[in-house]
């Protein structure tokens, strides 16, 4: 009797044991934030970060000096504040005491330490370093030199007055890294990254699942002084098929994804850009601007082109309705409403007045015709595949004022190098905002960064544009470059040396028990804030 009754207990201890162990294990199941990466990450290094997919974990393992919040001011990151001397051209950052690495071996005894001046300027050092090969290092272009006065100061001096250099530190190329880690030779710092993050590395199998882990050191607390960030993890899956994501993130087993692609989009939005009905119970959705700039590009140093007339540029310009556009192939998504380069949710950005006139296209195209004694315009216009659909509207519009245009799709590694060679005379691009400055746009336009050296695809070369355009540089008054770069803004409206089809919109979606996540022009993803509430 009494073996009955003690392997009965056992029985009930083991019960417990594991029921209490399913509980704590749901718990931690709660707090895992989940999302897939249809791309593929080649790497964790930050001083490689080119693109959302290394940037958006990165942004989860790494601090820099400064960082930005969701309306794009820049704010202290491990930098708690700085001064700029009256010329613009020194920095000096005062950085937080307490900021320690993740721990590691290399670290010593301690495992671990904290974030000095010296380590910026081994991380900048490296970013520049042509061993590294970094991407990034562009991003120094206009700084002369740094140095740590101190452990906790940190000065930069500039070639000439650069405002937008903070939006620049703020990438994650400018992350700090530790010394003792990445010149580890035991250490692989590509796929073991060490950073200063609200979350460490905790595991990677590539092409099938990365793991990220609460850092129980981070240095930042919410407004009423809680530690973050909220969540115990963060777990990404690498999906390539974006449908098969979509089916994931429904069935309640991913926690968000990012943007619309045409294999779900009319599933999960109306025709209007409005989340479908019979979603709105598990899901939110959330828009804003996104600093992109879709647009179509004439080389203007091709004089031989019908393109190389501003009539004919116009007369594109002002020949299709944006608007329609945008709500039959894009659900709504985007701004019709342009005007010059610099795209909406940026300070500088102009906007026209109704640019849609048929009989204004019409008039252009046929003194073009007249002058020049022809019966037909036949314009060649340069696309991938991604914007076919755009491209095949565009020239049933144009055929209605009299321009005859030829979709011709490429690769878009030849189309890039065909943008960049000059032998494109008519091109799709896009230009998505590296930093959140309109002078990141207006770049693009400033006679010195012709391509290939620079961004300049369309060969624009104004002389009254890159004068005011090297004026901005020399003031530090945020609200008088901002007039200058209005101006910018609308002569590049008024010569058309790039058509704007429609400013992007960023849109995400998330599951109903997510909370904070937020949404920002640059289409970032910060998890430190976010908040996912248990099911229960």
């Amino acid at each position: 009797m009494k073996s009955i009754i003690y392997y009965i207990s056992i029985l009930c201890i083991c019960f417990t044991v594991a029921s209490c162990r399913n509980k704590t294990q749901e718990k931690v199941e709660g707090t895992v934030f989940r999302y897939n990466e249809d791309s593929n990450i080649q790497t964790l290094d930050p001083a490689f970060a080119r693109s959302m997919a290394v940037i958006w974990p990165c942004n989860q393992l790494f601090n820099g000096l400064v960082q930005l919040d969701d309306q794009l001011n820049v704010v202290g990151d491990i930098a708690q504040s700085w001064t700029a001397s009256s010329d613009g051209l020194t920095y000096d950052f005062i950085l937080r005491k307490g900021v320690y690495f993740h721990p590691h071996p290399a670290f010593g005894e301690a495992q671990t330490r904290a974030v000095t001046a010296a380590d910026f300027v081994y991380s900048l050092d490296r970013l520049t370093d042509v061993k590294t090969a970094s991407p990034g290092g562009w991003i120094m272009q206009k700084v002369k030199r740094y140095q740590a006065v101190n452990d906790t100061v940190f000065r930069l001096q500039l070639k000439e007055s650069f405002p937008a250099i903070l939006g620049l530190l703020s990438m994650r190329y400018a992350s700090v890294v530790p010394r003792e880690v990445v010149e580890d030779p035991q250490h692989d710092f590509r796929t073991h990254p060490i950073g200063t993050g609200p979350f460490y590395f905790k595991f990677w199998e590539e092409n099938v699942k990365l793991v990220l882990r609460r850092n129980p050191n981070y240095f930042e607390r919410d407004e009423q002084g809680v530690q973050l960030p909220y969540l115990e993890s963060v777990a990404i899956t690498f999906l390539p098929d974006k449908q098969s994501a979509f089916l994931q993130f429904i069935q309640g087993n991913l926690d968000f994804i990012s943007g619309l692609d045409p294999s779900y989009k009319d599933d999960l939005i109306t025709l209007e850009g409005k989340l479908q009905p019979k979603y709105q119970e598990e899901v939110q959705m959330e828009t804003g601007p996104y600093l992109n700039t879709e647009y179509l590009g004439f080389n203007m140093a091709d004089k031989n082109s019908p393109t190389s007339d501003k009539r004919i540029r116009q007369a594109l310009n002002k020949g299709f309705d944006r608007v329609k556009m945008l709500q039959h192939l894009r659900s709504g998504m985007g701004t019709a409403q342009v005007g010059g380069f610099i795209p909406r949710g940026l300070p500088g950005n102009t906007v026209s007045d109704e640019l849609y006139d048929v009989e204004q296209a019409r008039q252009l195209v046929q003194a073009y015709k007249e002058e020049h004694k022809l019966s037909k315009v036949v314009i060649p216009l340069s696309t991938n595949a991604g914007y076919l659909d755009i491209a095949e509207y565009l020239q049933r519009e144009w055929q209605k004022i009299g321009l005859t245009v030829e979709v011709d799709v490429m690769p878009p590694a030849t189309l890039r190098q065909g943008m960049a060679s000059g032998k494109i005379a008519f091109f799709r691009g896009s230009w998505i905002a590296d930093y959140p400055d309109a002078e990141n746009y207006l770049s693009l336009f400033y006679s010195k960064n012709k391509a290939p050296n620079g961004p300049n695809y369309t060969f624009f070369d104004n002389p009254t544009y890159d004068a005011i355009y090297e004026r901005a540089f020399e003031l530090t008054a945020l609200d008088q470059r901002i007039a200058l770069y209005e101006q910018m803004d609308r002569l590049i409206a008024e010569e058309v040396p790039a058509l704007v089809l429609f400013y992007d919109q960023a849109v995400r979606f998330s599951r109903r028990n997510i909370h904070q996540l937020g949404i920002n022009p640059m289409n970032n993803l910060f998890l430190k804030k976010v908040k996912k509430e248990e099911i229960k």
